[in-house]
């Protein structure tokens, strides 16, 4: 079987066409209200009731359909055709302010289409805040910025509870007052600024999409994305952000210095005042549109093969583990590694314009994914190995096709 038929969309099961994209929008969204649930719903497994009872020939019927071949995926190719010149809009609003930085664009962008949270780090002053900031522009979208700093607290990103008296009845009660968290893209600068505790409070948000305030759970706008800039540790004055809060983050992403010509660029076009208006581009409605678009798109066997490979070489102390991982990891990438490496993979395939994912998008999203998943022990540091190293290594030993 040659490489093309090992990555061919045919040998992925059957999905419905996907739904078109919506134009982009003329008009801002409204400001989301946090839908609050009081209570969760009772649970009925454990009810004898509940209990599932295999109709008649369910056996037979399940083992036929397992026997059965998988019928070739259906596509929307005009969809994807639509997502990627949407995609190419809202890039070109971007490049209105910032100069370069394609990649990190780039990466955004495929965040953003995988419904994940993004993780930016670079030392002061290379534009990660204004980069945020623009693309929130160019999306239809409520945008709220949060400043960690080393004396926030839990309540001021999440909300709390206050005593407000009724003017009707005179009695007194609690009123939820809504924190930033609630809108549609959240900027998390300078994340690494505040002590774990208030970092925390990220958790259940970026996870469950909700928060829980005083026993009643309060749930987020959709979409939902929170990007995050922090400096680099050697910094003064920075924090560790937690390994459970970083494994939320789909990518890790480096800006880097600009190149030469870039910075030209960049020099005239402060001098010169020469920023184009930023215009929006594409509403929430859209963006869930698109992320449906993406997940419509057949990711082949040997794919998924290939990426669940790549996840479990990295686990040191599993019969999978390369050397590299043996001898440079503390502890290697969750099953979280594995789902996010498919979905940022099908994410770039759409951007691309194709309807089916390869082991090259994989191996193209895979040091993002796991950079920040990677833990180097005390000998890997002292040979001045980092995870992006041992990334690469990985790539390199790891075959596409087994």
């Amino acid at each position: 079987m040659d490489e093309t038929r090992k990555d061919g969309c045919s040998e992925g099961p059957a999905r419905p066409p996907a739904p078109p994209v919506p134009r982009p929008a003329t008009g801002p969204s409204p400001a989301p209200r946090p839908a609050t649930v009081s209570r969760p719903a009772p649970s009925t497994a454990s009810s004898p009731r509940a209990a599932a009872v295999p109709a008649p020939g369910a056996e037979k019927t399940a083992a036929a359909a397992a026997a059965s071949p998988r019928k070739p995926a259906v596509v929307d190719e005009a969809a994807i055709q639509r997502l990627g010149e949407t995609v190419q809009a809202v890039r070109r609003e971007i490049q209105k302010t910032i100069v370069g930085q394609e990649e990190v664009v780039e990466q955004l962008l495929t965040a953003l289409l995988a419904n994940g949270h993004c993780l930016l780090e670079g030392v002061p002053g290379l534009a990660k805040t204004l980069l945020i900031s623009t693309l929130a522009q160019a999306l239809t979208l409520t945008f709220k910025r949060i400043q960690f700093t080393p004396d926030l607290m839990p309540s001021d990103i999440t909300g709390t509870e206050i005593i407000q008296d009724d003017p009707e009845t005179g009695e007194r009660k609690f009123k939820f007052m809504a924190g930033p968290i609630f809108a549609n893209i959240i900027l998390a600068d300078e994340i690494n600024r505040t002590p774990p505790k208030t970092q925390a409070a990220l958790l259940e948000a970026m996870q469950e999409k909700q928060v829980s305030v005083g026993g009643t759970i309060h749930r987020l706008a959709k979409p939902f994305f929170v990007l995050a800039t922090q400096n680099p540790l050697e910094q003064e004055g920075t924090y560790p952000l937690p390994e459970a809060q970083q494994d939320r983050f789909i990518f890790k992403v480096f800006v880097d210095y600009p190149a030469d010509a870039e910075e030209d660029r960049i020099m005239r076009r402060v001098a010169d005042l020469a920023f184009g208006e930023v215009r929006p581009v594409l509403d929430g409605g859209g963006i869930l549109a698109a992320q449906s678009v993406c997940r419509q798109i057949p990711v082949a066997d040997a794919v998924y093969s290939y990426a669940r490979r790549l996840v479990r070489a990295t686990r040191q102390n599993t019969p999978e583990a390369l050397p590299i991982c043996r001898n440079w990891l503390a502890w290697g990438a969750g099953p979280r590694a594995s789902i996010f490496l498919i979905t940022a993979a099908r994410a770039r395939a759409g951007i691309l314009g194709r309807t089916c994912v390869t082991c090259d998008d994989v191996a193209t999203v895979a040091p993002p994914v796991l950079r920040h998943r990677l833990a180097c022990n005390y000998v890997a540091r002292a040979e001045g190995i980092t995870p992006d190293k041992v990334v690469a290594e990985l790539l390199k030993a790891v075959p596409r096709y087994a």
